[in-house]
């Protein structure tokens, strides 16, 4: 199966449990963020193990992360933009922001690591 639709897999993942979690049950931080971010990490690299029989490898791992990142880089900067359009965000906001972010590729970045798939 193609890296691309792990990354779109993840994606939606990640919708729609921030979706469900934040809305519906109303929780919110960075744990949360932390929690849905390794619970996604850890079902992707596991369906790719189950699926591919074997770990990804180097080039694999670095491909998916660029996907998996860039395309939820594209919708943080999406939320950034209707964010700033209400009111500009503070410096702290933007580090808070932008850690939320950073918890998504930096996880799938660990999964996919060759050894955690031996």
């Amino acid at each position: 199966m193609q890296l691309r639709y792990y990354a779109l897999g993840g994606v939606l993942a990640a919708v729609l449990l921030n979706l469900l979690l934040r809305t519906f049950v109303r929780l919110g931080g960075v744990l949360t963020t932390l929690l849905i971010a390794a619970a996604i990490a850890a079902g992707l690299a596991l369906l790719f193990h189950w699926r591919e029989g074997r770990a990804p490898s180097n080039a694999e791992r670095w491909r998916f992360t660029a996907l998996y990142g860039g395309l939820l880089a594209l919708l943080y900067l999406g939320l950034l933009a209707m964010m700033a359009l209400q009111d500009t965000p503070s410096p702290m906001g933007l580090f808070l922001f932008s850690l939320h972010y950073l918890c998504y590729p930096l996880l799938a970045w660990l999964a996919f690591s060759p050894r955690h798939g031996r």
